[in-house]
Protein backbone atom coordinates (compact mmCIF):
# COMPACT_ATOMS: atom_id res chain seq x y z
CA UNK A 1 0.00 0.00 0.00
CA UNK A 2 1.27 3.47 -0.91
CA UNK A 3 1.08 6.41 1.48
CA UNK A 4 0.03 9.85 0.28
CA UNK A 5 3.69 10.56 -0.48
CA UNK A 6 3.97 7.49 -2.71
CA UNK A 7 6.11 5.61 -0.19
CA UNK A 8 5.59 1.99 0.84
CA UNK A 9 4.57 0.97 4.36
CA UNK A 10 6.64 -1.42 6.43
CA UNK A 11 6.44 -2.94 9.90
CA UNK A 12 9.59 -3.53 11.95
CA UNK A 13 9.63 -6.23 14.63
CA UNK A 14 12.13 -5.78 17.46
CA UNK A 15 13.10 -7.32 20.78
CA UNK A 16 16.18 -5.39 21.90
CA UNK A 17 18.24 -2.25 21.44
CA UNK A 18 16.94 -1.35 17.98
CA UNK A 19 20.15 -0.51 16.12
CA UNK A 20 18.83 -1.92 12.84
CA UNK A 21 15.53 -0.12 13.42
CA UNK A 22 17.46 3.13 13.75
CA UNK A 23 19.38 2.35 10.55
CA UNK A 24 16.09 1.82 8.70
CA UNK A 25 14.76 5.07 10.14
CA UNK A 26 17.86 6.98 8.99
CA UNK A 27 17.65 5.48 5.51
CA UNK A 28 14.04 6.57 5.22
CA UNK A 29 14.97 10.10 6.27
CA UNK A 30 17.99 10.55 4.01
CA UNK A 31 16.38 9.13 0.88
CA UNK A 32 18.08 5.75 0.61
CA UNK A 33 14.84 3.97 1.48
CA UNK A 34 11.51 5.03 0.05
CA UNK A 35 9.30 3.60 2.76
CA UNK A 36 7.50 4.70 5.90
CA UNK A 37 7.54 2.69 9.11
CA UNK A 38 3.86 2.14 9.84
CA UNK A 39 4.37 -0.02 12.92
CA UNK A 40 7.14 -0.97 15.34
CA UNK A 41 6.14 -4.09 17.24
CA UNK A 42 7.97 -5.81 20.07
CA UNK A 43 7.41 -8.93 22.13
CA UNK A 44 9.12 -7.15 25.06
CA UNK A 45 7.63 -4.03 26.64
CA UNK A 46 11.07 -3.04 27.97
CA UNK A 47 12.83 -3.20 24.60
CA UNK A 48 14.90 -0.01 24.10
CA UNK A 49 13.88 0.00 20.44
CA UNK A 50 10.38 1.04 21.46
CA UNK A 51 11.74 4.20 23.07
CA UNK A 52 13.54 5.15 19.83
CA UNK A 53 10.35 4.56 17.88
CA UNK A 54 8.24 6.59 20.30
CA UNK A 55 10.74 9.47 20.20
CA UNK A 56 10.32 9.52 16.42
CA UNK A 57 6.51 9.48 16.77
CA UNK A 58 6.25 6.07 15.13
CA UNK A 59 3.27 3.84 15.97
CA UNK A 60 4.29 1.13 18.45
CA UNK A 61 2.70 -2.02 19.75
CA UNK A 62 3.69 -4.61 22.36
CA UNK A 63 2.60 -8.19 21.86
CA UNK A 64 4.11 -10.06 24.80
CA UNK A 65 4.72 -13.68 23.90
CA UNK A 66 4.30 -14.68 27.54
CA UNK A 67 0.64 -13.71 27.34
CA UNK A 68 -0.08 -16.60 24.97
CA UNK A 69 -0.27 -20.31 25.78
CA UNK A 70 2.13 -21.39 23.01
CA UNK A 71 4.06 -20.19 19.97
CA UNK A 72 1.21 -20.94 17.57
CA UNK A 73 -1.18 -18.73 19.50
CA UNK A 74 1.38 -15.92 19.62
CA UNK A 75 2.07 -16.21 15.89
CA UNK A 76 -1.65 -16.18 15.10
CA UNK A 77 -2.06 -12.98 17.11
CA UNK A 78 0.96 -11.52 15.32
CA UNK A 79 -0.63 -12.36 11.97
CA UNK A 80 -3.79 -10.51 13.02
CA UNK A 81 -1.86 -7.39 14.04
CA UNK A 82 0.25 -7.31 10.88
CA UNK A 83 -2.75 -7.85 8.64
CA UNK A 84 -4.56 -4.97 10.34
CA UNK A 85 -1.48 -2.74 9.89
CA UNK A 86 -1.81 -3.12 6.11
CA UNK A 87 1.92 -2.98 5.39
CA UNK A 88 3.76 -4.03 2.26
CA UNK A 89 6.69 -5.70 4.02
CA UNK A 90 7.61 -6.94 7.48
CA UNK A 91 11.22 -6.60 8.65
CA UNK A 92 12.58 -8.59 11.57
CA UNK A 93 15.25 -6.46 13.23
CA UNK A 94 16.59 -8.27 16.25
CA UNK A 95 13.23 -9.95 16.84
CA UNK A 96 14.15 -12.80 19.14
CA UNK A 97 11.21 -15.05 18.41
CA UNK A 98 11.23 -17.71 15.75
CA UNK A 99 8.11 -17.37 13.62
CA UNK A 100 6.33 -20.47 12.41
CA UNK A 101 3.51 -21.68 10.15
CA UNK A 102 0.79 -20.10 12.29
CA UNK A 103 2.08 -16.74 11.04
CA UNK A 104 3.59 -17.66 7.69
CA UNK A 105 0.56 -19.59 6.43
CA UNK A 106 -1.84 -16.79 7.33
CA UNK A 107 0.16 -13.68 6.46
CA UNK A 108 0.50 -13.12 2.70
CA UNK A 109 3.12 -10.36 2.62
CA UNK A 110 6.89 -10.94 2.48
CA UNK A 111 8.87 -11.06 5.72
CA UNK A 112 12.60 -10.22 5.77
CA UNK A 113 15.27 -11.03 8.33
CA UNK A 114 18.91 -10.04 8.69
CA UNK A 115 21.52 -12.48 9.98
CA UNK A 116 25.21 -11.87 10.86
CA UNK A 117 26.77 -14.56 8.69
CA UNK A 118 26.97 -15.62 5.07
CA UNK A 119 24.10 -18.09 5.17
CA UNK A 120 23.76 -21.02 4.93
CA UNK A 121 26.88 -20.94 7.11
CA UNK A 122 26.36 -20.43 10.86
CA UNK A 123 22.58 -20.16 11.27
CA UNK A 124 20.98 -19.58 14.63
CA UNK A 125 22.33 -17.85 17.70
CA UNK A 126 25.89 -16.55 18.18
CA UNK A 127 26.76 -16.68 14.49
CA UNK A 128 29.75 -14.39 15.00
CA UNK A 129 31.28 -16.66 17.63
CA UNK A 130 30.53 -19.67 15.43
CA UNK A 131 32.55 -18.06 12.64
CA UNK A 132 35.50 -17.35 14.94
CA UNK A 133 35.43 -20.84 16.44
CA UNK A 134 35.29 -22.45 13.00
CA UNK A 135 38.30 -20.47 11.81
CA UNK A 136 36.75 -19.08 8.64
CA UNK A 137 38.55 -16.22 6.90
CA UNK A 138 35.39 -14.54 5.58
CA UNK A 139 31.93 -14.14 7.05
CA UNK A 140 29.37 -11.42 6.49
CA UNK A 141 25.75 -10.37 6.56
CA UNK A 142 22.71 -11.92 4.89
CA UNK A 143 19.23 -10.54 4.32
CA UNK A 144 16.77 -13.30 3.49
CA UNK A 145 13.08 -14.05 3.25
CA UNK A 146 11.69 -15.77 6.31
CA UNK A 147 10.46 -19.35 6.08
CA UNK A 148 9.51 -21.88 8.71
CA UNK A 149 13.04 -23.30 8.66
CA UNK A 150 15.46 -21.27 10.79
CA UNK A 151 17.64 -18.85 8.76
CA UNK A 152 17.03 -20.89 5.61
CA UNK A 153 14.85 -18.68 3.42
CA UNK A 154 15.79 -17.42 -0.07
CA UNK A 155 18.63 -14.91 0.03
CA UNK A 156 17.98 -11.31 -1.03
CA UNK A 157 21.39 -9.71 -0.41
CA UNK A 158 24.73 -10.61 1.13
CA UNK A 159 27.91 -8.72 1.94
CA UNK A 160 31.23 -10.28 2.92
CA UNK A 161 33.39 -9.18 5.86
CA UNK A 162 36.87 -10.59 6.59
CA UNK A 163 37.49 -12.40 9.86
CA UNK A 164 40.75 -11.15 11.39
CA UNK A 165 43.18 -13.43 13.21
CA UNK A 166 42.70 -11.47 16.42
CA UNK A 167 38.91 -11.43 16.23
CA UNK A 168 36.71 -12.57 19.07
CA UNK A 169 32.98 -12.99 18.78
CA UNK A 170 32.59 -9.53 20.30
CA UNK A 171 35.01 -7.71 18.00
CA UNK A 172 33.60 -9.44 14.93
CA UNK A 173 30.09 -8.49 16.01
CA UNK A 174 31.18 -4.86 16.33
CA UNK A 175 32.60 -4.84 12.79
CA UNK A 176 29.58 -6.59 11.30
CA UNK A 177 27.03 -4.22 12.81
CA UNK A 178 27.76 -1.20 10.56
CA UNK A 179 27.52 -3.53 7.56
CA UNK A 180 24.12 -4.70 8.78
CA UNK A 181 23.03 -1.07 9.01
CA UNK A 182 24.07 -0.47 5.40
CA UNK A 183 22.79 -3.70 3.87
CA UNK A 184 19.35 -3.99 5.47
CA UNK A 185 17.87 -0.73 4.11
CA UNK A 186 19.37 -1.53 0.70
CA UNK A 187 17.71 -4.95 0.69
CA UNK A 188 14.37 -3.50 1.80
CA UNK A 189 14.53 -0.92 -1.00
CA UNK A 190 15.25 -3.63 -3.56
CA UNK A 191 12.33 -5.79 -2.48
CA UNK A 192 9.90 -2.86 -2.41
CA UNK A 193 11.00 -1.07 -5.56
CA UNK A 194 12.40 -3.63 -8.00
CA UNK A 195 10.35 -6.40 -9.59
CA UNK A 196 11.55 -9.75 -8.27
CA UNK A 197 10.65 -13.39 -8.53
CA UNK A 198 11.69 -16.69 -7.02
CA UNK A 199 13.30 -19.18 -9.37
CA UNK A 200 13.78 -22.25 -7.23
CA UNK A 201 15.54 -20.82 -4.21
CA UNK A 202 17.09 -17.91 -6.08
CA UNK A 203 15.69 -14.39 -5.70
CA UNK A 204 16.02 -12.72 -9.10
CA UNK A 205 15.63 -8.96 -9.54
CA UNK A 206 15.24 -7.14 -12.82
CA UNK A 207 18.28 -5.35 -14.23
CA UNK A 208 17.18 -1.83 -13.34
CA UNK A 209 18.34 -0.02 -10.27
CA UNK A 210 15.60 1.00 -7.81
CA UNK A 211 14.12 4.37 -8.64
CA UNK A 212 13.36 6.91 -5.94
CA UNK A 213 10.45 9.07 -7.00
Amino acid sequence: MLTQTGRRRIAVLVSGRGSNLQAIMRAGTDGRLEADIALVLSNRAEAPALAYAAAASLPTRVLAHGDYPDRNAFDAALADVLTAANVDLVCLAGFMRRVGPALLDRYPRPILNIHPSLLPAFPGMNAQQQAVDHGVKITGVTVHFVTAELDAGPIVLQRAVPVLDADTGETLSARLLPVEHEVYPEAIQRVLRRPWRLVGRRVQFDSHEPTLR
